[in-house]
């Protein structure tokens, strides 16, 4: 009977304590990641967070019920945390809607398919509850990318302004246009530049190898820019405070520039963009944006890292069907292939079925095409200086498996190694980097032409 007692009373302390958890929750932190892809917004806490939502669609907004807690500051820090310039969201309003429930309402700027998860602790996190705000109506990235081309032809074709009587206003509009135009490579650099020890840049250098805009033609040659990681997902971090998802953007960016810059055999170039800001984007998405634009090449930008400071030089990774070429490369490819859940997927997405079968579709053309690829940008690098791997690697690289592509993961430098990261930070030396993969693309296209290449649809 005494036993019997105490089992009883031990179940109601679990019972209560299951309740105090319920109550008790710590709001840690808060984080809005706008991008025109889609919005998201991230509270971590201490426990996981149960929830209702209401998603109202005229005028759009969701509504969410956190239950189990009080408003506190660090939730209150979310009406602040909404830029003006996010695509998605026009505001955060927060209130105590009732004893131990707290509401968000988030006012949207279109119409909006809402996904709401719970992610549990991993890395540097605790729980997440992730809110995610995909526009209903997303824009064609093929076709943005053709009507971005056609206006730059029509810009370059103009005949030139007569001259203005306003000679200082007319500088100061075409710098504005020029300013906007170099918008995100500008705060790529700015997110750099305010680490502690930051050292003074040269200016931005002219494109190596760049080539006047083309007269239109039939065939638009595509690159696909996949800088790693971004947004919760912050890559490996340099001793200095470098994080790595900022420098390989701001590379990524000034290749952008030098493509969209280049001809091939008489053919425009033109780079697209995984991610050109701040945001998360799963693998396999990656993957899927590089085959919608029906993309040439794929080019994934990375920084390395390692438990010791002392190893440095860049490397190239390509795909491998089997094993991987060394334990080097496998170990490398397990730690790229984390990101999805540092980042934060919603596993419970409908496209998680489609995601995996086309991670299944690579082709032995596609890898032999991707290590003369990564072989031409070893070249190119290597006149840099010290390189990790002479050679191609290979192992089973998740963002790499384009069926159709050839795609290759380009390691700049080692982020952990205090000289190599001071070089990743410098502006002159991401114009080098630029400057060499470029050079590397331009070659794997003379020996390869794009138009002799066919593609599976």
């Amino acid at each position: 009977m005494k036993r019997r007692r105490l089992l009883q009373s031990g179940s109601l302390v679990l019972l209560l304590g299951a309740q105090q958890i319920a109550r008790g929750a710590t709001i840690l932190a808060v984080r809005v990641w706008p991008a025109a892809d889609y919005s998201r917004v991230t509270i971590e806490s201490d426990q996981p967070l149960v929830t209702r939502q209401q998603f109202v669609a005229s005028p759009p907004r969701l509504a969410v019920d956190i239950e189990g807690i009080e408003l506190n500051p660090a939730l209150r820090e979310l009406v602040a945390k909404v830029r003006a310039d996010d695509p998605n969201i026009a505001g955060i309003r927060v209130g105590q809607f009732a004893p131990g429930v707290v509401r968000l309402v988030l006012d949207l700027k279109r119409a909006m398919a809402p996904q709401l998860f719970n992610l549990a602790p991993v890395a540097n996190y605790q729980n997440r509850l992730v809110l995610d705000l995909y526009p209903t109506q997303a824009v064609d990235p093929l076709e943005a990318l053709i009507a971005e081309r056609l206006r730059d032809e029509r810009v370059s074709a103009a005949p030139p302004p007569p001259a203005s009587a306003d000679p200082l206003g007319e500088l100061m509009a075409r710098q504005a246009h020029k300013s906007a135009a170099s918008a995100p490579l500008r705060a790529a650099s700015a997110a750099l530049a305010a680490l502690p020890g930051a050292a003074a840049s040269k200016p931005a250098s002219p494109a190596s190898g760049a080539r006047a805009t083309a007269p239109r033609t039939e065939r638009l040659i595509i690159v696909a820019l996949d800088p790693g990681h971004g947004g919760e997902d912050p890559g490996a971090t340099g001793p200095g405070g470098t994080r790595e998802k900022d420098v390989v953007l701001a590379i990524a960016l000034r290749l952008r520039e030098r493509i969209n810059a280049s001809t091939v055999n008489g053919n425009p170039m033109r780079a697209y963009m995984t991610r050109d800001a701040d945001f998360f984007v799963p693998l396999q998405v990656r993957v899927q944006k590089a085959r919608r634009v029906q993309a040439d090449l794929f080019v994934s930008v990375h920084a390395d890292a390692f438990f010791t400071p002392e190893a440095r030089g860049a490397s190239v990774f390509a795909l491998s069907q089997g094993a991987a070429s060394s334990s080097a490369a496998r170990w490398m490819a397990d730690k790229e292939n984390k990101a999805d859940a540092i980042g934060g997927l919603n596993v419970k997405s409908r496209d998680v079925q489609l995601q995996h079968a086309l991670l299944d579709m690579s082709t032995t053309a596609q890898i032999k095409d991707s290590v003369k690829l990564g072989g031409a940008m070893l070249g190119e690098m290597e006149k840099l200086g010290h390189l990790h791997k002479v050679r191609v690697e290979q192992a089973g690289f998740a963002v790499l498996k384009a069926p159709d592509i050839p795609s290759v993961l380009v390691e700049t430098a080692f982020i952990s190694n205090p000289g190599e990261e001071l070089k990743l930070r410098s502006e002159a030396y991401q114009d080098q980097l630029a400057d060499a993969l470029m050079r590397g693309i331009e070659r794997y296209f003379s020996k390869n032409p794009p138009l002799a290449r066919s593609r599976t649809t």
